[in-house]
């Protein structure tokens, strides 16, 4: 069976390469084009291409599929299959429709819930105690196709999203190769979406990055693993604006102001949450700085309590 890979991050890699170390054959890769990146703004290939052309497998790049010429380019391909990885663009019908087995999508979430871009930070956004890679039929509509197959898996209470999406990764690369097979075999099974019951994960924006310490302890947890590794959470100390990569449960309660800085600790910056609660920021990056232990940062700052 000839396939068709689409996906551009490195969840896509690490599916890609599961796909090709277990023997499938892989006509082709579109991934999206180059992108400067860093001071020097070089072009900079997605982790996707750099493998494909590791193994030397044809590599696309087109900005859009409404070019006739780039359709034609998938047709000449003549796959039986296409799979699709976190691409980051959207498919018209007339490449939904070019496969003979249909165009296939792994999906970080347990749809219908977190249709969208950034389902995996969203679910821990959302407070989720699972999240999930779901295997789906490619439609017109958003992450809206028909369900093959779910596969679950809990989140940790401190997992950042960074985290989860290296282990979601590995799970969608096994169940890509299940569903290849199944494709192959002709035992794959397909089960409309409850539409009723969905969410949405929208893409993230800098908006998300204040933190709030009004809320829960368990909120501004939540708020700061799941910005990572982008946007990452932000708040203000002493006049300056620092980027927060870590709080933990301080174990003790106070009557202080949410936002009222308590005491720094060797474990790091006590801070009052919401209903009585205390975080303790551990780990933090000053503008201009680097990501550090936030006990080693002020005591190289001092701050008043």
């Amino acid at each position: 069976m000839r396939l068709v890979f689409m996906g551009t991050p490195d969840i896509a890699r690490t599916c890609l390469q599961k796909i090709c170390e277990s023997g499938f054959e892989v006509a082709g890769v579109f991934t999206k084009p180059d992108t400067p990146k860093n001071r020097g703004m070089k072009l900079s290939m997605s982790p996707v291409k750099e493998y494909a052309l590791s193994r030397e497998i044809p590599v696309f790049q087109p900005s859009t599929f409404k070019d006739e010429a780039v359709l034609e380019t998938l047709r000449q391909l003549q796959p039986d299959l296409i799979l699709v990885v976190a691409y980051g663009k959207i498919l018209p019908q007339a490449v939904l429709d070019l496969p003979p087995l249909g165009c296939i999508n792994m999906h970080a979430s347990i749809l219908p819930q977190l249709r969208g871009a950034g389902p995996v930070q969203w679910s821990i956004l959302n407070h989720c105690k699972e999240t999930g890679i779901t295997a789906m039929y490619m439609s017109a509509g958003m992450d809206e196709g028909d369900i093959i197959r779910i596969v679950r898996t809990p989140i940790d209470s401190m997992e950042t999203g960074a985290e989860l999406m290296d282990r979601l990764a590995v799970l969608a690369a096994d169940l890509a190769c299940d569903t290849i097979r199944a494709a192959e075999n002709g035992t794959i099974t397909r089960t409309p979406q409850e539409h009723d019951k969905a969410t949405y994960a929208p893409m993230l924006d800098r908006s998300l990055c204040p933190i709030d310490w009004t809320q829960s302890l368990q909120h501004v947890m939540d708020q700061v693993r799941g910005l990572i590794p982008w946007p990452v959470a932000t708040t203000e100390i002493g006049g300056k604006k620092f980027k927060i990569f870590r709080v933990e449960d301080a174990g003790r309660e106070t009557s202080a102001n949410p936002g009222t800085l308590l005491a720094l600790t060797k474990r790091g910056l006590e801070i009052a949450c919401g209903n009585g609660q205390v975080g303790c920021i551990t780990q933090l990056q000053a503008e201009g700085g680097k990501r550090m232990p936030a006990a080693d940062y002020f005591r190289g700052h001092p701050i008043d309590f």
